[in-house]
């Protein structure tokens, strides 16, 4: 049985809603390299891949860093920031499509984002120039965008981004991408012009809140079942095998 990084993952989740954000880094740094390692069973990171599955492990790696920075292990987010942006980067020789290594461009910026490395604004640039050059062979950027390379992509800044909008999603489809699907190098391009203008700022805010939220799983509004021991609300948030309030990621109590 091939070992994708799950446990770990749930582990880290886990450890995001005890507010244990360096345990918590600790373990999305082991799920990334896991998944980083075999994306899916039998699968080389380094072959050709129309899905983009290993694009998990750089999201984990992504989020192992601003966990990292929120549990004021500075240094050790930057050391995932370098991490990430090399691993990004060697990931081209093996993702062909231009649309994918576009995506890893965009990974590259959120690197040094999560990282608080120099040169955010200029790699977030690299990435919509990159965008802009493949759009003419994308026949369909609805179905590019919500592929795991690009769903992983839009991740990390969703959770730090509902961690600071009381657990609800904060960034929907339509912020991310642009107006006009028909111009596909634009729409795509959009990913990186949005996350140039926000995600830096998102991250100092919620590194500054000391508060990393867990991923949005499956919710469900006022569960009769569960109430938060810490803000009693009943909204639920079930991430991987945690069942978690939706509003604070503190862990449910059964009613």
């Amino acid at each position: 049985m091939t070992d994708d990084g799950s446990e770990n993952r749930q582990r880290a989740i886990g450890a995001l809603a005890r507010r244990e954000y360096e345990r918590a880094g600790n373990e999305y740094t082991r799920a990334a390299w896991h998944r980083l390692a075999t994306p899916r069973a039998e699968q080389s990171p380094f072959d050709a891949d129309e899905k983009g599955w290993v694009g998990a492990g750089l999201q984990f790696l992504c989020v192992a860093a601003i966990a990292y920075r929120v549990a004021g292990r500075g240094a050790r987010a930057t050391r995932r920031g370098v991490e990430g942006v090399s691993v990004a980067k060697d990931l081209k020789q093996g993702l062909d499509r231009p649309v994918q290594r576009a995506c890893l461009d965009e990974f590259v910026a959120d690197f040094r984002t999560a990282g608080d490395m120099s040169g955010v604004a200029d790699a977030y640039r690299d990435a919509e120039s990159a965008y802009e050059g493949a759009g003419d062979g994308v026949d369909s950027p609805q179905a590019v965008g919500t592929t795991p390379l690009f769903d992983a992509a839009a991740g990390p800044i969703k959770q730090v981004a509902r961690s600071l909008d009381d657990g609800e999603i904060a960034i929907k489809w339509e912020d991310l991408h642009g107006s006009d699907p028909a111009d596909a190098g634009a729409f795509l391009a959009h990913r990186a012009s949005y996350k140039r203008r926000r995600f830096p700022s998102l991250v100092d805010r919620v590194v500054e809140s000391g508060y990393l939220a867990a991923p949005r799983g499956t919710t469900e509004y006022n569960n009769d079942n569960h109430r938060c021991p810490a803000c009693e609300s009943t909204d639920v948030n079930w991430a991987g095998n945690n069942t978690l309030c939706m509003r604070c990621s503190t862990p449910v109590e059964r009613r």
